[in-house]
């Protein structure tokens, strides 16, 4: 850490830099969506296509992070004005190919993003002793779902068309980004790792955790995905449905606030087991009970859960390896979750076309997270081998 580095200052700006490439750059297409089938841009299946796009590039973004050859600094600093260049150039093309472009893109840089905050954001934190900032870090990705949501609730009353949003969303991004960029200092490593620290220590993937990983991915992505859309299924007002999305950011920005406490409590492993547990259960509820309170409830557990299963699994990296390593962890992670991603929505547009509803879907990922949830809580690796671990 540098003398003008304090952990109130790394705590903002993780949250901002996830609030701009997670929570808008990444999430932003979900409230567009059913405005973008509303201007005769999409159907079904062709947003299906968009998100496994983006999906595709979240995934070999994940891939490719940990051997960038930029700096961490200059690296994260291109993740998030590129993020917003390519949010608001979703407004100046209606050619789909270009589309599942800027989709792919948008993935991409997210994925940067994510990895270097969860990798040197949430260290500085852990090595100034204030490990319970963390949560305010992660709750970024929920605050900018909100705010992305909340927008496009706006620009739906106003009568604001997809493309015009993607513009106003887009350019605001860009804007902060531009700003951001700037202000990053000591906190992330403006110096590539040299060959002279190359890991000398390997710590063995735990599949365990891999595995439930990309479980939690495909699961909450159906409703991240056609969560708003579910809603217009059953009241066409934007100032009933257009709540949804809104709802789910909050619920992930409290989220990762609230669950501090029980991680301190708990441990990161139980925790994570309840969050799939409780998730499932909102997967299931708007397809027994399809009216908008289902929908409404089925936000607040899906979005109350799935950034607290991120925070979990960013923190056990920590744990599972040794410092020189946890960068590969967190890449592997986050590509068994962008796997997770890229098969549940078409999963789900398939079965939705089968049947006319997205119940069966939602009834296959609730039980793929509850039967991963169990195994996570048998915990072995670096902190089993060597009595201590990091407590990032």
């Amino acid at each position: 850490m540098t003398e003008r580095t304090s952990p109130a200052r790394i705590a903002a700006l993780g949250l901002l830099a996830l609030v701009l490439a997670m929570g808008i750059g990444r999430f932003a297409f979900t409230p567009l969506f059913p405005m973008m089938q509303q201007d005769g841009a999409l159907d079904i299946s062709g947003g299906s296509l968009l998100a496994a796009a983006n999906f595709v590039g979240y995934w070999m973004g994940a891939l490719s992070a940990a051997n960038l050859p930029l700096p961490p600094r200059n690296a994260l600093r291109l993740a998030l004005v590129a993020t917003g260049i390519v949010t608001a150039a979703m407004g100046l093309t209606d050619a789909y190919w270009l589309w599942i472009a800027l989709r792919w893109l948008a993935g991409l840089f997210s994925a940067w993003t994510l990895i270097v905050v969860s990798n040197h954001v949430v260290k500085a934190l852990a090595d100034a002793g204030e490990t319970q900032r963390q949560g305010w870090v992660f709750a970024g990705v929920g605050s900018g779902i909100a705010l992305a949501g909340l927008a496009c609730l706006g620009f739906m009353v106003t009568g604001l068309s997809a493309d015009a949003s993607w513009l106003a969303l887009g350019g605001g991004t860009l804007g902060l980004a531009a700003l951001l960029s700037f202000l990053i200092g000591g906190e992330v490593p403006s110096t590539k790792r040299g060959t002279g620290h190359e890991i000398t220590e390997k710590a063995p993937l735990e599949w365990r955790v891999v595995i439930a990983y990309g479980a939690m991915g495909l699961g909450y992505i159906i409703p991240a995905t056609y969560l708003p859309l579910m809603a217009r299924e059953i009241v066409s007002d934007p100032l009933v449905f257009g709540w949804s999305w809104p709802v789910f950011g909050l619920a992930a920005a409290f989220s990762t606030v609230a669950a501090r406490k029980l991680f301190a409590r708990h441990g990161n492993r139980p925790v994570w087991a309840a969050a799939q547990a409780v998730m499932a259960l909102g997967l299931v509820l708007p397809a027994l009970m399809p009216n908008m309170a289902s929908i409404i409830l089925s936000g607040l557990m899906v979005g109350g859960t799935f950034m607290v299963v991120t925070m979990a699994g960013m923190k056990e990296a920590h744990v599972i390896a040794p410092p020189g390593d946890v960068s590969r962890h967190i890449a592997v992670l986050t590509a068994a979750f962008a796997t997770g991603q890229i098969i549940g929505p078409p999963a789900a547009s398939y079965m939705h076309g089968l049947t006319g509803s997205f119940s069966a879907g939602l009834f296959l990922a609730a039980l793929l997270l509850v039967l991963t949830a169990l195994p996570i809580t048998i915990r072995r690796g670096y902190a089993t081998r060597r009595g201590t671990a990091p407590t990032p």
